[in-house]
């Protein structure tokens, strides 16, 4: 047992640590899995709800790369009762003889130890994904129960664990004709303090997405979070031999791959080009698997892998894939004649733009900027991307001539259109803030310079607008009405949308300037708060403008600038006794603490009249004053002063920041409802109909 640091100092005759004194027996020594478990966001990011399914990811990340490995054909995951979680595969299944250095079984010493694992062996795994043999112990570490069962050269195996310390030895417990590992964990509650949540949505599109980039690989979700009585522990999978009872699943396999992933992506898209681009092939030992297709729309969607792991920052792979696509569209263009003389060449942004593009490298010595992964920065990934598809992008422009007209004429369009913004957005600009002019004459803005304590206020209406800027603190409290529905800027151009005078405004108050110039360091208002009606049609504005921010000022968004406010929906009355309500619980809970059947009492919309005459003589005599409940439709039915203690006090309103947790997800969600889709659309909405909160 490792000794504290005071025992250390006692036992060499020193005199205990007093303030400031720091020497050699001042360092603190973990031994083991404890520092996992004393910093556990170094090694899954964060303690919150990312980290807790990063756990599950990491697991399956193991049995993916046997898969890999071309040893296995089937994964399972399973959300079981109680927060358990179960993965299972039918590779290989982890080594259970005794290893050579640590003396005990290989599989307690994966399981156990850092760094410790089957990917660093080239022979074992060429390529693999997850965390180098730290993945397998730091889940281990973070869970307060870990069972591993091993099927193996007919010998079935097991290892049970608390807080990643084993309870006993590994152990034959049977024999099998099976083969292959099963993982089941139950994360720690006291690490992940917000709650054990499992998103079911967010592990299935996880594992959608895997099954897409390992071609010929089964790969299935179990929500069997209601199960009972399944055996569920030992079998390799649920399903085997009756071991499930009825359960909501999912299954996914793939052979058309990165190809099949774009057809996905653009489903609800429309081509510009028939054939969607496809290469896979090695150069310099780095496997290179790139697909494309452009479609009729502005926005660029590009997503990487390396070794199956998604970047979310992108990394040199992405650097190689956009040096190569800008190099062959210029070179193609200037060879048929298509680019003139007196042309420029496209740019990065032009042939970006309406892409969809997936970029999937592996190799073996992998390099990653930070734990998590965000970022490739392997070198040899940018040159091999860069020459395998440029060399595959030139073949595909000449042997399909009709796709490369599409291609070409749509990059020419962004050229066209990218002068034309560019115009748009420099005259903006000349008489914007950032030149010293004036900012809109609409805007009320607030007496601080800094950033950190301006609050942007945008707000539904000339109505709302007035009442906004009577009961701000004109201090720190800018106001911005919009007249109306702004522009649906989902398909829409930066020309167009800066002629839109209610975009323009909105533009000019940020202070970043918008399209490349777009700079978040000078974001005038670090929170920006959509304040609208709770009805249909304030739903809608806020949705137009959360379309505009996700589209145009993403890094806002995912610099956490973004909120919408929640006014109350109700303002209850009992005398002199006032209380506002925000939800209908609370209403309810108001009325019954005013001494009031929430049954007896209607809602009324105007402040005139009074609760129904259902039971009269409780609710309006002298010793029971009338109840008044109003119900909000609009912030305009506010006065200045409701409006500030409700919406708009920092002590006391209530505010939902935005966030996007997951962006390709959202990006498809943008598209159903804002695109041009229709068919898509109502079936969205037909689809969801009984998830709506309606306000009828």
């Amino acid at each position: 047992m490792a000794k504290t640091t005071e025992t250390l100092r006692q036992a060499q005759g020193k005199k205990p640590a007093g303030k400031g004194v720091y020497d050699a027996s001042s360092i603190t020594v973990l031994e083991g899995l404890e520092p996992v478990r004393k910093r556990p966001g170094m090694y899954i990011g964060t303690t919150g709800p990312d980290g807790l399914h990063h756990l599950i990811t990491e697991i399956f990340d193991n049995a993916r790369d046997e898969a890999m490995a071309g040893r296995c054909t089937h994964i399972e995951v399973a959300l079981l009762p109680g927060n358990y979680v179960r993965v299972a595969d039918n590779g290989n299944g982890i080594p259970v003889g005794i290893h050579p250095k640590t003396k005990v079984s290989a599989l307690e010493t994966i399981m156990t130890t850092l760094h410790a694992g089957g990917k660093f062996d080239h022979e074992a795994y060429k390529v693999s994904g997850g965390l180098h043999g730290v993945g397998a112990s730091v889940v281990n570490a973070l869970s307060e129960y870990t069972k591993v069962v091993v099927h193996q050269d007919g010998g079935m195996h097991l290892q049970e664990y608390k807080i990643g310390k084993p309870l006993a030895k590994v152990k034959k417990i049977g024999t099998t004709k099976e083969h292959g590992t099963i993982v089941f964990f139950k994360p720690d509650a006291t690490i992940f303090k917000e709650g054990i949540e499992w998103n079911w949505e967010k592990i299935v599109t996880h594992l959608r997405q895997q099954a897409y980039l390992v071609k010929g690989v089964r790969i299935a979700a179990v929500d069997a979070r209601n199960a009972e009585g399944a055996d569920i522990m030992d079998k390799i999978f649920l399903r085997d031999e009756g071991a499930m009872i009825e359960a909501p699943s999912m299954s996914f396999y793939f052979e058309g791959g990165l190809k099949s992933l774009v057809a996905f992506h653009n489903k609800h898209q429309t081509p510009v080009h028939k054939n969607i681009f496809y290469v896979d092939r090695e150069q310099d030992n780095v496997a290179v698997e790139v697909a494309f297709q452009y479609v009729d729309d502005v926005t660029a969607r590009v997503t990487a892998f390396a070794n199956n792991t998604y970047n979310s920052e992108g990394g040199t792979h992405i650097t190689g894939f956009k040096t190569a696509l800008t190099r062959s569209l210029n070179s193609y263009g200037r060879k048929e004649n298509i680019l003139k003389e007196r042309d420029e060449n496209f740019t990065g942004d032009d042939v970006l733009e309406g892409i969809t593009a997936v970029i999937s490298v592996k190799l073996p010595e992998i390099q990653f900027e930070g734990q998590t992964k965000a970022k490739l920065g392997s070198v040899e990934a940018q040159s091999a991307v860069s020459t395998v598809f440029g060399e595959a992008l030139a073949a595909f422009l000449e042997e399909n001539p009709e796709d490369a007209r599409g291609i070409i004429n749509k990059v020419l369009l962004a050229l066209k259109a990218r002068k034309a913004a560019k115009a748009a957005k420099d005259s903006v600009l000349r008489k914007g803030a950032l030149e010293g002019m004036t900012l809109p004459g609409k805007l009320a803005d607030c007496q601080t310079k800094s950033a950190e304590e301006s609050e942007l206020f945008i707000v539904e209406g000339d109505s709302a607008g007035g009442t906004a800027k009577t009961g701000r603190d004109r201090r720190t409290q800018a106001i911005l009405p919009l007249r109306g529905k702004i522009l649906n800027v989902e398909r829409a151009r930066l020309d167009k949308m800066l002629a839109s005078e209610q975009v323009k405004n909105l533009v000019v108050a940020l202070g970043t300037a918008i399209g490349d110039v777009f700079d978040l360091s000078k974001l005038r208002y670090h929170k920006i708060i959509i304040a609208t009606d709770a009805d249909v049609d304030g739903a809608h504005i806020r949705t137009l403008i959360l379309t505009l921010f996700y589209r145009h000022f993403r890094p806002v968004i995912d610099g956490g600038f973004i909120y919408i406010a929640q006014p109350p929906l109700y303002k209850i009355t009992k005398g002199k006794a006032l209380a506002y309500a925000y939800t209908e619980q609370e209403k309810e809970q108001v009325l019954k603490e005013f001494g009031v059947n929430p049954a007896e009492v209607s809602v009324i919309s105007e402040g005139e009249e009074q609760a129904e005459d259902v039971e009269q003589d409780a609710v309006t005599s002298k010793k029971n004053p009338k109840v008044n409940v109003q119900r909000y439709k609009g912030l305009g039915e506010m006065n200045a002063s409701e409006l500030w203690e409700t919406t708009m006090d920092p002590a006391r309103r209530v505010l939902k920041r935005v966030s996007v947790d997951d962006a390709e997800a959202a990006d498809r969600i943008f598209d159903i409802l804002m695109g041009t889709d229709v068919p898509a659309r109502k079936s969205f909405i037909q689809s969801n109909a009984k998830l709506a909160t309606l306000d009828i």
